[in-house]
């Protein structure tokens, strides 16, 4: 199969069914358990979806012109996802890191070339986002999508990851999302509560530290 960027090959993951994961006693209430296998996208995770939304949103919107780059605040996925489909499109891009950030998912961004600026790592995630707002307000070159704000994050879930779940699994009961902006979530949420309101939306979130 042929694909002339990387963008094309978002989305459309299959369900697999992974009932083994289950507890016994959830087996034999009949319970089944799929998972949806966002890893098969370019660098492996569902923020790739978001990336490209995001992206796209800036460019039809007009806002991401020539002489302007992209600046967002990252710890993970979102920050490798960015810097795939910044590259492809020959799109500058800056990402704010805590200082704690392994230094494997620094140097995958580096290598695609994007530029890091460091903020402090007892902030978190928070530091990253406040240094970031900084910098774009004091510099009108710098171009944030802000996932944390942007609609475009939960709207590409709402139109693409959700009724790709209930065209392959109609008997959907639960989804469960993993919890980071809230993105994917809200998303899941607002198609499901609109097509198919009996299906509850669970959000997962790490047990802190």
């Amino acid at each position: 199969m042929r694909y002339e960027q990387i963008g094309e090959v978002i989305g459309g993951t299959p369900l697999i069914r992974v009932d083994t994961l289950l507890p016994e006693a959830a087996r034999a209430k009949g319970i089944h358990l799929f998972a949806k296998v966002e890893l098969l996208g370019p660098t492996g995770s569902i923020k790739d979806r978001t990336a490209k939304a995001l992206i796209d949103d800036l460019l039809f919107k007009g806002l991401l012109t020539p002489g302007k780059e992209l600046l967002e605040p990252t710890s993970g996925n979102t920050g490798a996802a960015l810097a795939v489909h910044a590259a492809a499109r020959s799109i500058p891009l800056t990402l704010v890191m805590p200082a704690n950030v392994t230094e494997e998912r620094r140097a995958f961004v580096r290598a695609l070339g994007a530029t890091i600026i460091d903020s402090p790592a007892d902030q978190g995630s928070n530091g990253a986002v406040l240094l970031a707002r900084a910098m774009a307000k004091a510099d009108a070159k710098y171009v944030s999508p802000d996932q944390y704000s942007n609609q475009a994050n939960p709207k590409v879930h709402e139109v693409t990851t959700a009724p790709e779940i209930l065209t392959d699994l109609p008997e959907v009961d639960v989804v469960v999302a993993g919890l980071g902006t809230g993105g994917t979530a809200t998303g899941l949420a607002r198609y499901f509560a609109r097509e198919k309101p009996s299906v509850k939306i669970w959000a997962a979130e790490p047990m802190p530290g």
